[in-house]
């Protein structure tokens, strides 16, 4: 069923196996579909009231073992939004804190689509969200608001700190080494998946469709048969299982019915990092005619070659 964020039941879970500062720091994640009462539901998975969520949250000793993991969650996500294509796009932004701490931490990817508007700091690849632009938040983080550049911005993920006011709620607590008693200290980090694959292909398509970087994308190769030849046909099924039994993971296009320009219109718009097309002319060349999704055009390639091209993409 569907829920709200997991951070009591996490804590209350916990109770029962933390005792002492020994049984601590832990770190507990779950992959899920939550649930939030979004009263400006709308742009489709960017933002809806059901979505798939990747959560983390973090128990430590103190707030000097929290800070620690803290910042590495930090370079964790940076290094997530980079690896899905989006990193030169998003800003580790100061957003509103909570009861414990003065800011929270959103990751906001540039774009038109955005609802959310951020000042960025180029200099220090940084930004600040609307709702904390004050100048005593400027102050604090040494930026000049003239050297601030306004765009609009999706919030792809969170960190923020919560402290030991939820722990103290529940009771949580462990003995430290000389036996006081003290509340576990937390910290809550998450995506949301959905709406992540949303910005990425906000951002990176073009107008012929989606541009998936190769790190997510659903296929690395998008096969093409062309025409109605059994040749063709034969030779496009067997390059299709000796890459499939290498382990690449192909999406096959072998309709006979659709004319050369849907399917590469089709290839497009799906937007595979490679398409491979088995054709006459391929035939005749011995190889297979290989182009990459962001460049204009193809070259013919062996079967060795394309198998070199592709394998080290996984």
């Amino acid at each position: 069923g569907l829920s709200w964020s997991n951070e009591e039941d996490f804590a209350n879970i916990l109770k029962q196996y933390v005792s002492s500062y020994k049984d601590l720091p832990l770190y507990l994640y779950d992959f899920k579909d939550i649930l939030r009462n979004e009263t400006r539901s709308k742009s489709g998975i960017l933002r809806g009231r059901e979505f798939y969520w990747k959560a983390l949250y973090s128990f430590s000793r103190d707030e000097a073992e929290h800070n620690v993991f803290y910042e590495k969650m930090k370079t964790a996500y940076q290094n997530i939004f980079r690896r899905t294509g989006i990193g030169h796009m998003t800003y580790l932004t100061f957003a509103s804190g909570g009861a414990f701490s003065k800011y929270s931490h959103e990751f906001q990817t540039i774009t038109s689509a955005g609802e959310d508007t951020i000042y960025v700091s180029e200099d220090k690849a940084i930004a600040v969200n609307r709702e904390v632009m004050e100048e005593e938040v400027l102050a604090s983080l040494d930026l000049e608001k003239d050297k601030l550049v306004e765009h609009r911005a999706i919030e792809v993920g969170n960190i923020f700190t919560l402290g030991t006011s939820k722990p103290e709620a529940l009771e949580f607590y462990y003995a430290d080494k000389s036996g006081e008693k003290k509340p576990v200290f937390m910290g809550s980090y998450g995506i949301g998946l959905g709406r992540l694959m949303g910005t990425v292909v906000e951002v990176l398509s073009d107008d012929k469709g989606i541009v998936w970087p190769e790190s997510i994308a659903p296929h690395v190769l998008h096969l093409l048969a062309l025409g109605e030849d059994e040749e063709v046909l034969a030779e496009a099924e067997k390059i299709y299982e000796n890459l499939s039994e290498a382990g690449v993971e192909v999406l096959f296009d072998d309709r006979a019915d659709i004319s050369a320009g849907e399917k590469f219109a089709g290839a497009d718009l799906l937007g595979i990092p490679y398409r491979a097309v088995v054709s006459e002319r391929s035939i005749k060349e011995k190889g297979i005619e290989l182009k990459k999704r962001t460049e204009e055009k193809g070259k013919i390639v062996s079967k060795d070659e394309l198998l070199k091209i592709l394998k080290p993409s996984r």
